[in-house]
């Protein structure tokens, strides 16, 4: 999630535990053990502009190198303090909220290696945006009461609401998979392969995408914690055809690879940008949820047959209507 999101939440993880520790240094050795693990974002490279998707969420989010990310916020924070605040003494507040980075992330649909180095595979439980205030605010503010009253009550209510809130993103995942199932059969559908996840903000528009025949299918499902379902119908596209591909842009064996790379990020969900030639979108993520506009994809065509492919980020394409739909599908209207 967001970074204020998992400093918050590493906040709270370290004031419920803090018996030896006074809350208010706690609440900020928790802050550092919460946002330590996306220090992965910073390795990159200038000639290999795919390197940060096959590092970020990787070796630093995995639960087996908790203890090891722990001991670095440790040290940072005896650094950071001029060794005013002991290393051990620091240790559990920072390995708690590094703890929760990781379990935090799974929660979400990008993909976290929580396994690492078992597996490489990606965990994604979808049941909570990357981004959403009625989770991050409400955290804020038991963190904020907790540190100025020195008392633990509010951070133990605060994680208690986590739990809550995203038991209730777990509910609101499994009716979407059911929802998706049944507009499924009513098309006449069977779905070899699919996926819903909240959009951006929220957890009750989902985008729904499943694959029937050599189609991808995309929808938009609206629901409501009390009221009906809705379905806000969306286009389909033809799945990724990828020896068609590799052909038509005579793909190097470079190339390739970054495809393989790319195809590991987005989970399989491949397709061709329908505005940008020769670039592969994932599919998972657009900015309304009912349309197949890819918010990123790698470009083959816009380097060398010998270099690797680019990355490219399409947040200039969001239109001022496409930010209207996806509020019309947040108020019901639509």
């Amino acid at each position: 999630m967001d970074p204020i999101s998992q400093g918050v939440l590493g906040a709270v993880w370290a004031q419920c535990a803090a018996k030896q520790t006074p809350i208010r240094r706690a609440t900020w050795l928790g802050v550092l053990g919460g946002v330590l693990a996306d220090g992965d974002t910073l390795i990159r490279s200038s000639t290999d502009t795919l390197l940060f998707l096959d590092y970020h969420r990787h070796f630093t989010h995995s639960l087996f190198f908790i203890p090891i990310g722990g001991l670095i916020a440790a040290g940072l924070a005896a650094l950071l303090s001029r060794r005013r605040i002991p290393w051990r003494e620091a240790y559990l507040p920072c390995t708690l909220g590094y703890a929760s980075h990781g379990l935090l992330d799974a929660c979400t649909s990008y993909g976290t290696s929580l396994l690492w180095p078992f597996s490489d595979a990606r965990i994604a439980w979808n049941i909570i945006s990357i981004i959403d205030p009625l989770f991050t605010l409400p955290l804020l503010a038991a963190v904020i009461f907790a540190h100025r009253k020195q008392r633990r009550r509010p951070a133990m209510v605060a994680l208690a609401f986590s739990f809550l809130y995203l038991g209730l993103g777990a509910v609101q995942q499994g009716r979407a998979t059911a929802e998706q199932a049944q507009l499924a059969k009513a098309r006449g559908h069977s779905i070899e392969r699919g996926s819903t996840k909240p959009s951006i903000g929220n957890n009750f528009v989902f985008r729904s995408f499943y694959r029937s025949g050599d189609r991808y299918y995309v929808d938009a499902l609206r629901l409501g914690w009390l009221g009906p379902n809705a379905v806000i119908s969306g286009p389909s596209v033809k799945t990724f055809d990828r020896p068609a591909f590799e052909k038509k842009h005579a793909l190097s064996p470079i190339k390739r690879r970054d495809l393989d790379r790319f195809s590991h990020f987005s989970d399989g969900y491949l397709t061709v940008h329908p505005r940008h030639a020769g670039v592969v979108g994932d599919l998972r993520y657009a900015t309304v949820p009912n349309r197949v506009l890819p918010l990123w994809g790698i470009d083959v065509i816009a380097t060398l047959p010998e270099e690797h492919a680019v990355f490219r980020n399409f947040n200039r394409d969001i239109e001022k209507a496409d930010y209207q739909a996806f509020w019309q599908m947040l108020k019901g209207s639509r």
